[in-house]
Order: C-alpha cells, then sequence, then structure tokens
C-alpha cells in the first residue's frame, strides 16, 4: 500500500477566492454568510447563504466557455487550477494516461436548470442552448478538470449529497493508496444558490432566517454556501522523488450507510465511519487532535454528532478540538467537505485551529470543546473530517502532519 499526500489545494467560496484568502479568514473567525443577491430574492423566505461576492464570470472565462460552464463548473476550474498550480505537476506522458479526476457535487448544474426552466415555463419559449444537458450534468465540472490538464485516467463523479466530496476524496485516496493511479484530483464543488435551488430547500425546513450557530443551543438551522475546494492527492514516493512541498498525508478512510431514515441522522451510523477511518489509517482515538464536524447548525445533526464522537472517543472526547467552519462559509452540500478540508490542513500544518462562530449558549447536549468563537493555536498531529448526509451516507477521513 502506498502513502499518499496532498501537493496541491485550490478553492473559492464565500470566505475567499483563493485558499490563502480562506485559511486568513478561517484564522480570524470571519463571517462569510450575508443577503443573497440574485433574481426574485424577494419571493424567498430564507434570503442569507455563504454567497461569493465579488466574482464575475466574465473575468475568468470567455463567451464560449461560459456556454458550457455552469457556475459549479467554474468554481472548480478556479479551485483546480490554483491546486495544480500549486503542485507544480504537468501532466503529459505516463502521467496524464495514468491520472485522473474524481470530485463531488450534489446538485450539478443548479442554475442551468433554474434558467432554463425559467425561459421554457414563464417566459414561453419553446427552445433552449443546445449545450443546456453538457452545461447542468453532474459530471461537467470532473470532465473540465480533466479536458483542461490532459487528464485520462480513472475520472467521475461522485453525488451522495451533503458527503459528496468526502465520498469522492476516499475514493481518489483509495485509487492512489492501491497504486491505481499515481496523482489524483478531487474535492468537490456545489452552487444551488439561485431561486429554484434554495426555494427547494425551503421546504425541508432546516433553514435559518438570521446565521448558522452549530453546537450553540439556541441554534436554528443550517444555511447554504457556494464554492469549492479542490486537492491533489499525489504518491508520497513520486511526491519525494521531484521535490513537491507536501501539505499533510491522507492515512485513512471509512464510509457507512445508517440504512434508518431519509433524513434524520444515525448516531450508530456516524460513529461506525468515525471508528472506520481510525481504524484503517491506524491510529489510536488519543492520537486524534481536531476534527472538522459535520456541525451543520440543526437540532438533530449537532447532537447526534457529539453523540457519536463521545461514543467512539470516550474520555479522549474531552481532549478534543471538534469545531464546524459551515459556521463561516455556509453549508456548500455537495461541496462543504472539500472547503472544510482546508480546515484540517491548517491545523496540521499551521497548528492553527478554525473557530465555530456564531455561538452563544452551550447546549449538554453538545457538551465538547467545540472551539467557540475564536480561533486557537494548537499542535495538532492527526486530524478528522466529518461528512453525514441525507439517505444516511456517512464519510469520514484521516490526515496526518508530515
Amino acid at each position: 500500500m502506498k502513502r499518499v499526500v496532498i501537493t496541491g489545494a485550490g478553492t473559492i467560496n464565500a470566505l475567499g477566492h483563493t485558499v490563502p484568502a480562506t485559511l486568513k479568514a478561517m484564522r480570524e473567525g470571519q463571517c462569510g454568510i450575508s443577503d443573497l443577491d440574485f433574481r426574485d430574492v424577494d419571493r424567498l423566505t430564507i434570503r442569507i447563504g455563504g454567497q461569493v461576492h465579488g466574482y464575475d464570470a466574465k473575468d475568468r472565462f470567455n463567451r464560449q466557455q461560459m456556454s458550457l460552464y455552469d457556475r459549479f463548473t467554474q468554481f472548480t476550474l478556479i479551485a483546480a487550477k490554483e491546486a495544480i498550480e500549486q503542485s507544480g505537476l504537468t501532466f503529459n506522458g505516463d502521467l496524464s494516461v495514468r491520472s485522473g479526476v474524481v470530485l463531488g457535487t450534489a446538485g450539478g448544474g443548479v442554475s442551468t436548470w433554474d434558467d432554463n426552466y425559467r425561459s421554457v415555463y414563464e417566459d414561453g419559449k419553446n427552445r433552449v442552448h443546445p449545450f443546456v444537458v453538457p452545461k447542468l450534468m453532474n459530471n461537467a465540472a470532473t470532465s473540465h478538470v480533466s479536458m483542461e490538464y490532459n487528464l485520462k485516467g480513472p475520472t467521475f463523479t461522485v453525488s451522495t449529497a451533503c458527503a459528496s466530496s468526502n465520498h469522492a476524496m476516499a475514493q481518489a485516496f483509495a485509487m492512489v493508496r492501491s497504486g491505481m493511479a499515481p496523482v489524483m484530483i478531487t474535492g468537490g464543488s456545489e452552487s444551488m444558490l439561485c431561486f429554484g435551488g434554495v426555494k427547494a430547500w425551503e421546504g425541508l425546513r432546516v433553514m435559518s432566517k438570521d446565521a448558522c450557530r452549530p453546537f450553540s443551543a439556541n441554534r436554528n438551522g443550517m444555511v447554504q454556501g457556494e464554492g469549492a475546494g479542490v486537492f491533489v492527492f499525489e504518491d508520497y514516493e513520486h511526491a519525494r522523488a521531484r521535490g513537491a512541498e507536501i501539505l499533510c498525508e491522507v492515512i485513512g478512510f471509512a464510509m457507512s450507510s445508517d440504512a434508518a431514515d431519509i433524513v434524520m441522522p444515525s448516531k450508530q451510523g456516524a460513529a461506525r465511519a468515525i471508528s472506520g477511518a481510525l481504524h484503517d489509517a491506524q491510529v489510536n482515538p488519543e492520537d486524534v487532535g481536531y476534527i472538522n464536524a459535520h456541525g451543520t447548525g440543526t437540532t438533530a445533526n449537532d447532537k447526534t454528532e457529539c453523540a457519536a464522537v463521545a461514543d467512539v472517543f470516550g474520555p479522549h472526547a474531552d481532549n478534543l478540538m471538534i469545531s464546524s467552519t459551515k459556521s463561516m462559509h455556509g453549508h456548500l452540500i455537495g461541496g462543504t467537505g472539500a472547503v472544510e478540508l482546508l480546515a484540517c490542513i491548517m491545523a496540521l500544518r499551521d497548528g492553527v485551529i478554525a473557530p465555530t462562530i456564531g455561538y452563544e449558549e452551550a447546549d449538554p447536549e453538545c457538551a465538547l470543546d467545540v472551539v467557540p468563537n475564536e480561533a486557537r493555536e494548537a499542535n495538532v498531529t492527526v486530524a478528522l473530517s466529518n461528512a453525514f448526509a441525507f439517505g444516511g451516507l456517512n464519510a469520514v477521513l484521516a490526515l496526518r502532519k508530515i
């Protein structure tokens, strides 16, 4: 089994348009959640979100590209460019043939769906653009990354709701670890912040109208975000041979299914995924210093996750730091695990634990160290990233300082 390291990272999200900007915002406990700005927002009950502001696609892409790139694909390509440039890799020859792309998204081209439904149903048009299907399909971002960087190996998209990115990164990790591919581009993206996207989520009645306050007793729901996180997962020996800068090592993962309820989380399912990741990584519970929580800010998710952590870690749960960066950038649904992985890298590489902002009242059902409101300096050698999705699908990644 090969060791797997991360040699590049890229992002665009509500906190920043690059990794350095995002990590700075996390360190400072900034909030990227603000008033939404798009057509018909006044018809919504929920009018806040982690929207990417200060972004104009015309500054990044030409007219022909924009006819093919939904907003979620645009975000993916921006993040992939930053990650691959940091890695210093150029894909040609055997490296091109064997390396691939695995990305996660829950909704794919939601903005494209929304725009074209308007054209047909509201505006009464009888034709749509011929590229609507290739623009909205869930694998569009993955395919465009592969074409942009000449990646001809294993390439596909994972869609498992809020766990999509973690599932995708787990598959990429498995491929590099097994020797199937020397390098995999992985992560995820999402852009559901349009009228139709938010209106659908309103129906679930799990959204907050004012703020995301994970683990706080007065939390009242999740807040959607948008953006992308993309990483270069690479065979350690391959990276070392070319003198690459290594951000951290990916050491394990596990996945589980609650097989119980389509929306309500299960403590047992979450706990199996967490303990499975520890087993796969061959680390003891006491080795873990930080967990980036799924931490959506809903009553059910937060208390269930805390209970699962307490069950797996026992007395050590009181020594763990666990925070939810969704409080800052919102819940990117299928892309969320990818942006949250940046907080794990920051903990391992820089010794800075991103805070859970918006925390106001202690909840006895979330009685863990949730790093409230302010970042903290700490020496962490092992971190976990949790993702628990609707449908009862759980995916946990384990990472180590190197």
